[in-house]
């Protein structure tokens, strides 16, 4: 699969499973599967497949 634009195995951990193991903050991010955003309430659940394709998007602030 592919996670930000590089090819990751990942099939079969959950989208929570996948920011945990980068450590990235839940409360500044947004996920998009397969060009659909998952809705964070839905991270447990919503398990990678092959083929699929993840980007992680984290928001900073500063200007």
């Amino acid at each position: 699969m592919i996670i930000n634009g590089a090819q990751e195995a990942a099939e079969g951990k959950s989208v929570a499973q996948i920011l945990q193991e980068k450590k990235i903050d839940l409360s500044n991010v947004a996920v998009e599967r397969n060009g659909e955003i998952v809705p964070k309430r839905q991270y447990d659940s919503v398990i990678l497949e092959a083929g699929d394709r993840l980007e992680i998007v984290s928001f900073v602030g500063g200007g």
